[in-house]
């Protein structure tokens, strides 16, 4: 019987805002991820990514505690879009950091693996999200003797 592999549409899921949320957003994203074809290329990067914006989502947002952070991931082209929205009013910015410094590096760390990264306000004017592009790794060559 011949199968088609069907893309999976855009995926949302809202979380506690708690740090014990973050390892359930990295399974949704792995879940996601195996429904696609190649979705292995992605994981590495886009789970690091993930977990680094929400725990920021979680940490540094002046919403009040009960309200919920939502993730969504989609596939475009080739690109995974990850987004993590709060009700939050404050932005990510990069900060100029030290060696000493023992906080601070998480969006020179998205910085350097997206693709592309940045934030927007969300719809109502409540809160923002902030999204990340996250290029396919290579296909690993397969040497043959």
């Amino acid at each position: 019987m011949l199968r088609t592999a069907r893309r999976p549409r855009t995926f949302a899921a809202r979380l506690d805002s708690r740090p014990s949320s973050t390892p359930i957003a990295r399974h949704l994203l792995r879940a996601y991820l195996s429904a696609l074809p190649f979705g292995d290329r992605y994981s590495d990067i886009a789970e690091l990514l993930l977990s680094e914006l929400f725990c920021n989502a979680v940490q540094h947002s002046d919403a009040p505690a009960d309200r919920l952070i939502e993730v969504r991931f989609a596939l475009i082209g080739n690109r995974l879009r990850l987004e993590v929205h709060d009700a939050g009013t404050g932005r990510p910015s990069l900060l100029a950091t030290t060696a000493a410094d023992e906080h601070g590096r998480g969006l020179h760390l998205v910085n350097e693996l997206a693709e592309k990264w940045g934030c927007c306000p969300r719809a109502g004017g409540i809160g923002k999200f902030v999204w990340v592009l996250v290029a396919p790794a290579p296909s690993p060559v397969l040497l043959t003797a």
